[in-house]
């Protein structure tokens, strides 16, 4: 064991694992001057990987950094599902009625995800610290020593937590004891990348064949195709297998310059708890799921920003570390109702039986000609269906629509570190004290480590039209963590002791 100085290395926050997910939580914490020490046990990036489609609450969340370009520019928008049975459409869901201003998936591989979100880790100061595993933790009340493994060296890293962003096998997770439960999926996939020569149909698509060979088709930039399958056999053709099922729709189809093909089995499970005292879990090693909605990395990244501004909170002193409770009861249902999703599509895809697969045919097909059903499907599939309205850290106020533990609407823009007010009412009323109001809340942000900006919006773009002055304190990770209709100030300190933990000083 090699002692550094003063007992090892001195870190706020150890993350293992430079996945999408880790490489995102390092940059936000990054961003808000926490230190953070970021390691991988791979020598250098992924030069491919499966992982493809990027769902617009993720492509939110990438907005809010000022990143949606670049992945907008790298990427390629998939406008629509469409799944078919037994050589027939059964239904299109259009995503551009999802609600989001990314009305679309965007088909991106993720070792291009990885490049984007390492170049952001960079512009925050940060850097990954490669061929560099966690092979020890000794973890304590008031922090974590980290036995630190690096080109056959052995050193100590001294940290307040870890975060073990490190995937599926998770040492991590091994060393904190905590569990992943669920089960294994005995179907293997099958995936490979190609273009397709014959290929009738719109190209910014997902489609799904629910046939014999069940195929998943989603497009990539350059009018490359990922193709997902359930093989025929452990020694079949890929190709052929994955051919025999597209040849029902596009009879002259053909797969070209095929690249990457991979065989691999998967997991559902999710881990009993997401934090054990001074370690958390995030992305694969807290949770994995079927591939067949694409929702695994989505939903790491998802909670990696959830993650990101409650942890630095905490860090930096400001929140009392009870904050880091609300992680695990607001991301680990999400996890969840994913693996229970993904079963549901992995059961219905491997269906043989002929009755039984009319039966889901026609299930689908009434889901997707009713207008409410139909919308319930592209918010699920858009991951717009999430809200934290059960978290112990929300105030709720009166109002139906904008409710506290909703997704903030993109009326909204959230670009800040912390928490952004959002004050809507008619600031034409000379009675309504909205200008007073608001002055108030700025000389709060001028004085809050929580608070850090403020914006005013009419009623005609928020409210519910009853006309009152209501005021919205958005998290940054884009959802409403409060809503008041009255005694704004007073329910606003409530709101920043709900989350700190700690006296508010908030003038009344």
């Amino acid at each position: 064991m090699i002692d550094l100085a003063g007992g090892g290395e001195r870190v706020s926050v150890l993350i293992a694992g430079a996945g999408p997910v880790g490489l995102l939580l390092a940059a936000e914490l990054q961003r808000r001057g926490v230190s953070c020490k970021l390691i991988d046990a791979r020598q250098g990036p992924l030069h491919w990987d499966r992982a493809t489609v990027i769902h617009p609450r993720s492509l939110e969340s990438l907005a809010s950094l000022g990143l949606i370009d670049r992945f907008l520019e790298a990427g390629t928008k998939q406008r629509a599902v469409k799944i078919y049975s037994g050589g027939q459409l059964l239904g299109t869901l259009d995503l551009s009625e999802c609600g989001s201003a990314y009305g679309f998936n965007l088909g991106l591989s993720e070792e291009t995800t990885e490049s984007i979100l390492s170049d952001y880790l960079c512009a925050m100061g940060g850097t990954v610290h490669r061929s560099t595993r966690l092979v020890g933790a000794n973890v304590h009340d008031d922090g974590v020593v980290a036995e630190i493994e690096q080109d056959g060296d052995r050193y100590r890293v001294q940290a307040e937590w870890i975060v073990g962003c490190d995937g599926a096998h998770s040492p991590t997770r091994e060393l904190s004891g905590i569990v992943l439960e669920g089960h294994d999926i005995t179907q293997p996939w099958a995936v490979f990348d190609a273009s397709i020569a014959g290929w009738t149909d719109d190209f910014e698509l997902n489609v799904g064949y629910l046939d014999s060979v069940p195929v998943i088709l989603t497009s990539l930039p350059e009018r490359r195709w990922r193709v997902y399958l359930r093989p025929r056999s452990a020694e079949s053709d890929l190709v052929d297998d994955a051919l025999s099922t597209v040849r029902q729709y596009a009879a002259s189809a053909s797969f070209i310059d095929v690249a990457n093909p991979t065989r691999f089995h998967c997991s559902s499970k999710v881990a009993s708890r997401f934090r054990s005292g001074r370690v958390l879990l995030a992305g694969d090693a807290a949770h994995l799921c079927s591939p067949a909605q694409g929702h695994g990395m989505n939903t790491g990244l998802q909670d990696a920003f959830n993650l990101a501004w409650k942890l630095a909170l905490v860090c930096r002193g400001v929140a009392d570390s009870t904050l880091l409770d609300s992680y695990d009861v607001e991301r680990r249902p999400v996890a969840e109702m994913v693996a229970r999703s993904g079963d549901m599509t992995d059961f219905g895809e491997m269906l043989t039986d002929p009755a039984e697969r009319r039966e889901r045919d026609s299930a689908i097909r009434a889901t997707f000609a009713g207008s409410a059903s139909r919308h319930n499907e592209i918010v699920a599939e858009t991951e717009l269906n999430v809200d934290y309205s059960a978290s112990p850290i929300v105030l709720a106020g009166a109002g139906s629509a904008l409710a506290a533990g909703q997704r903030v609407p993109d009326t909204i823009t959230v670009r800040s570190a912390g928490h952004t007010l959002v004050l809507c009412g008619d600031a034409t009323a000379e009675d309504s004290g909205f200008a007073s109001l608001l002055d108030a809340l700025r000389k709060v942000v001028d004085g809050s480590s929580v608070f850090e900006a403020v914006v005013s919006l009419g009623t005609a773009d928020l409210l519910d039209g009853r006309g009152s002055t209501t005021l919205l304190a958005v998290r940054p990770d884009g959802y409403i963590g409060m809503r008041s209709e009255r005694d704004h100030l007073a329910a606003l300190e409530r709101y920043q002791e709900l989350v700190t933990a700690r006296p508010s000083a908030i003038a009344t």
